[in-house]
């Protein structure tokens, strides 16, 4: 018989990925990679901290969207301690594309499009998360998909108008960096990124749907405009539709 697959096997700590209270590892579990996340030592026995990496666990846990990396479990590592085991992300941060003048059109299209969805449903399932950077978003190996991680683990009943705006002007701060990078004169995004970051907070997106409109170039007036064009246009093939299928009235 063929000897049996170990649990867990190729434990790695990468020290780049840690955040403020966690240590994050890559490993196989069952032969299949995953990553790890564990509190650090100094934080692992108080239980203030456990607490904290439980609840996230639960608000995290039924989070699904193909943007955010996707938990799959809560449980005893050997060796490592109680982890949070998620989805293999392995790659690279957009802070390290950054660094090494790597951000290509290809990323700043997913920043343009993917990034901002990830955004909004955060806030659509009300949960407050570190603010933005270039270091929570990942870029897969190999295919280059998008991941936010880090993205917090308290849940409320609303988020602030102070939360939601600040979503928008660190999403400005990203996307200024990353054009920067990339040495990008792309008119539309940069003129997107500065009304992001305008230091006056009035001439902000009020929101993520006129930032979304923004980034594809489309005023929300127009959009509404068409719609209520579209449903003119839909009532009258209704009542014509109507109108035919009505029997004439007989001439005596």
């Amino acid at each position: 018989m063929p000897d049996k697959e170990p649990r867990w096997s190729e434990i790695e700590h990468l020290p780049e990925w840690d955040e403020e209270f966690y240590h994050i590892y890559t490993a196989k579990k069952l032969g299949k990679w995953v990553m790890m996340k564990t509190l650090r030592p100094e934080y692992a026995d108080d239980p203030r901290y456990q607490a904290m990496i439980e609840q996230e666990f639960d608000v995290r846990y039924s989070l699904a969207h193909p943007n955010i990396i996707m938990i799959n479990d809560f449980e005893d590592v050997p060796g490592v301690g109680r982890c949070i085991v998620t989805d293999d992300v392995y790659g690279d941060s957009l802070r390290k594309l950054i660094d090494k003048g790597a951000v290509t059109p290809a990323v700043l299209e997913q920043l343009r499009h993917q990034l901002v969805g990830a955004l909004d449903y955060i806030q659509t399932k009300h949960i407050v998360h570190p603010r933005l950077s270039p270091d929570n978003i990942i870029f897969t190996e190999n295919i280059g998909n998008l991941k936010l991680i880090d993205v917090g683990y308290e849940q409320r009943p609303s988020l602030s108008h102070q939360s939601t705006a600040d979503d928008i002007c660190s999403y400005g701060e990203v996307l200024t960096a990353a054009l920067d990078a990339a040495g990008s004169t792309d008119s539309r995004l940069r003129r997107v990124a500065r009304r992001c970051t305008d230091p006056d907070p009035r001439r902000r997106y009020r929101d993520l749907q006129q930032l979304h409109l923004a980034l594809e170039g489309r005023r929300q007036g127009v959009v509404i405009l068409a719609f209520v064009a579209f449903l003119v246009l839909l009532a009258a093939a209704v009542a014509w539709i109507l109108t035919s299928l009505t029997p004439a009235v007989p001439v005596r």
